[in-house]
């Protein structure tokens, strides 16, 4: 029924860690790797993940301290570089030796990364609502929720949790919709008989303690380093991330970026809409 299997494996600093594996056509299908947000998992690509099995074998991870992957005990550890090198290592154990990216807000810094310390290893990337350079309103924006939400009691104040945080960003969402949405992003208390959120609050703790509080580092000699590879990027159309100006930008300096934008959407679309669904199989198609 799930369409996946369970994968566990070790990081190289011995954390637990899981992602979902969606079988592809045949055992010789390529591989894609889907990278989810800051404050998400696996669930995240639970549409999108059996619709490219078509031609793909699909992994799908937690990131470290979210979803069903173990806790870091050590906050520090939770930025991107390390979750880059949890994913080397999936790769690695699973004898995957060319990969195309999908990540979405973090998952795509994570995918600029990961393509420009093993450019050879990357066949293609889906940038979701991101780029190499993030908006400071959206910035600020995460930071003011990230680790901060309290379990709650049941589904109905979990939905309205979710639609306080993300009703801008989703302002066609169904009734239906967001308690599907708010399903994805809670689990059952591990102490106690409310909900809350499937990550470990400390994920906040570098954000918070960053210097520069409103841009992160500098990733456009990343996005240089990897422009003769083939790359979408989505953008919510009304994104506080990845602004007009900030795609603009990327298109200037990789004139045959493929682009979509996604309407009635903010950060990040979820890729299960049409349009955005339409605009990956035709950039894969021609990727291929």
């Amino acid at each position: 029924m799930s369409g996946f299997t369970d994968l566990w494996y070790r990081s190289s600093d011995g954390l637990r860690l899981y992602a979902r594996d969606y079988a592809g056509p045949d055992v010789d299908a390529p591989v894609a790797l889907c990278m989810h947000g800051l404050t998400r998992n696996s669930a995240d690509f639970a549409g999108l993940a059996p619709h490219l099995t078509q031609r793909y074998r699909v992994l799908v991870a937690d990131q470290r301290g979210r979803g069903r992957s173990a806790c870091d005990p050590e906050p520090a550890n939770y930025k991107p570089l390390t979750y880059v090198q949890d994913m080397f290592r999936l790769l690695d154990e699973q004898d995957v030796q060319q990969v195309v990216l999908v990540g979405t807000s973090m998952g795509g810094l994570m995918a600029m990364m990961m393509a420009a310390m093993q450019p050879a290893r990357v066949s293609a990337i889906v940038l979701n609502d991101i780029g190499p350079e993030v908006d400071p309103a959206g910035l600020a924006r995460i930071k003011a929720y990230v680790g901060k939400a309290e379990p709650v009691a049941d589904w109905a104040a979990a939905v309205a949790q979710t639609r306080a945080i993300n009703g801008d960003a989703f302002p066609t969402f169904t009734a239906d919709d967001w308690l599907h949405f708010a399903r994805a992003l809670y689990r059952p208390q591990a102490q106690g008989d409310g909900l809350e959120l499937a990550y470990d609050p400390a994920i906040a703790t570098p954000l918070a303690a960053a210097e520069d509080t409103a841009v992160p580092p500098d990733l456009w000699p990343v996005f240089d380093a990897i422009a003769t590879l083939p790359i979408l990027v989505l953008r919510g159309a009304h994104s506080d991330i990845l602004s007009s100006a900030g795609l603009q930008a990327m298109q200037q300096r990789k004139p045959d970026l493929s682009v979509a934008v996604v309407s009635d959407r903010g950060h990040a679309p979820t890729l299960d809409e049409p349009d955005a669904r339409a605009a990956i199989d035709a950039f894969l198609k021609l990727a291929a």
